[in-house]
């Protein structure tokens, strides 16, 4: 295994979307472990406080490349990272170690048309929040007395498809914006490969979110995290997109409808418990209804909301070992 440190610069990030053409910022092998800068704001920089802005970030804000701004979503990237040896159809296992904001000050915002309830407000608010990193939380509304715990994530893990310009904001099959809560250190997320080399970019770091990210945003906040990447070739058979969290298995789907989301999310769960448990499928669809939890992971990222399956491990006979 090789350690790789990877700072966010205007070499190796990118905005707005995903995109085959971009040059990868770092190549590694399969275990390696990578430390990763990213920042997040870059549509808002410019009514942010100092804190917000630090030299490298601002430098980026002012100076990216044209030809890093792939697309027209709001998500600073950093990445493509190539993985030496990842073939299409094969899987990629991202073990994520940490994940810490940077700055003492995150963003939330809302804005006509979008959100959850995008007919009821007319106004756009955008919200600089401190951030105690010393206890781990925010008071929100500031003198609220109101007490957030920070539960630090990020927002966006993908690789790229055959698409010159896919869009961040929309997540799908191939990760990308999936806004889920439970994807806290630590955890492994396995997501399919399309293109040699998988391609995988990282970023939109997410203090704290309630499910469904109701508003828009969640506490946006630049994040420093650590993980290995590994390919799988043994993985194919699987409902992609999948994650392990400590006391959890996940399974997620993705539609214009939450209703469709649902059904995606529940399909894969039917699948995955058929696979690796070797239930038939009707036991497998009852144990869906009497033990697993379903949620609204996000139903703002437009057109694409999201639903995920949460299977506790504590019901299971014992550890699957993937």
């Amino acid at each position: 295994m090789t350690d790789h440190h990877l700072k966010a610069t205007c070499e190796t990030v990118h905005f707005g979307g995903f995109s085959a053409q971009i040059p990868p910022a770092l190549t590694v092998r399969s275990g390696d472990r990578v430390t990763v800068e990213t920042f997040s704001g870059l549509p808002v920089y410019q009514q942010a406080p100092p804190a917000f802005l630090p030299p490298a970030f601002l430098e980026i804000c002012e100076n990216l490349a044209p030809e890093r701004r792939v697309a027209a979503g709001p998500h600073l990237l950093t990445g493509p990272i190539y993985v030496t040896g990842a073939e299409p159809g094969e899987v990629l296992e991202i073990r994520l170690e940490t994940v810490r904001p940077l700055l003492p000050v995150g963003f939330t915002l809302t804005s006509p048309g979008k959100g959850g309830l995008p007919d009821r407000f007319d106004q756009e608010k955008l919200e600089f929040i401190p951030i105690d990193l010393a206890a781990g939380r925010i008071e929100f509304p500031t003198g609220s007395g109101i007490k957030l715990p920070l539960k630090p994530f990020f927002g966006t893990l993908g690789v790229a498809t055959a698409a010159r310009d896919r869009n961040s904001i929309p997540p799908g099959d191939y990760g990308g914006n999936i806004d889920n809560r439970l994807l806290q250190p630590p955890c492994r997320l396995f997501l399919p490969v399309f293109l040699p080399g998988a391609r995988f970019s990282i970023g939109d770091g997410h203090s704290l979110q309630g499910d469904g990210e109701v508003c828009l945003t969640a506490l946006e906040t630049s994040m420093e995290g650590t993980f290995e990447l590994l390919r799988r070739a043994d993985l194919g058979h699987l409902p992609l997109p999948l994650a392990e969290t400590a006391d959890a298995w996940i399974t997620m789907g993705f539609a214009e409808t939450l209703d469709a989301a649902f059904e995606s999310a529940l399909t894969r769960m039917v699948d995955f418990l058929e696979k690796v448990l070797s239930l038939n499928p009707e036991d497998a669809y009852m144990l869906c209804s009497l033990g697993v939890h379903f949620h609204i992971t996000q139903a703002v990222n437009a057109p694409m909301k999201g639903v995920h399956g949460i299977l506790p491990k504590e019901i299971l006979p014992g550890s699957i070992q993937l």
